[in-house]
């Protein structure tokens, strides 16, 4: 089985297309997020891969993407109608 890492994703895209894109990339590997952050479990493989893609979207003079590192172990604390994340053993990728 391949080890996976929770990361928290967010971005500030400047330009709408730009912003589209970002999200469906970072939605296809999300277990759920909020707006512009999403919580992620990803692969050495699999980041390295969403980096790439990313970096060819994004303009890097206007554009923002911030990737960190969570510990798996830690539970989410949520706070209005924010929903926690589900802990499961797999999750499917779009």
């Amino acid at each position: 089985m391949t080890t996976r890492h929770l990361f928290l994703i967010g971005y500030d895209i400047a330009h709408p297309r730009r912003l589209r894109q970002v999200l469906r990339c970072v939605q296809g590997h999300a277990l759920g997020g909020q707006k512009s952050f999403y919580e992620c479990r990803l692969s050495v493989a699999e980041l390295q891969n969403l980096m790439a893609r990313l970096r060819q979207i994004i303009d890097e003079a206007s554009d923002r993407v911030l990737f960190v590192r969570l510990d798996a172990r830690s539970q989410s604390i949520t706070l209005g109608c924010a929903e926690p994340i589900a802990s499961t053993d797999y999750f499917f990728v779009a």
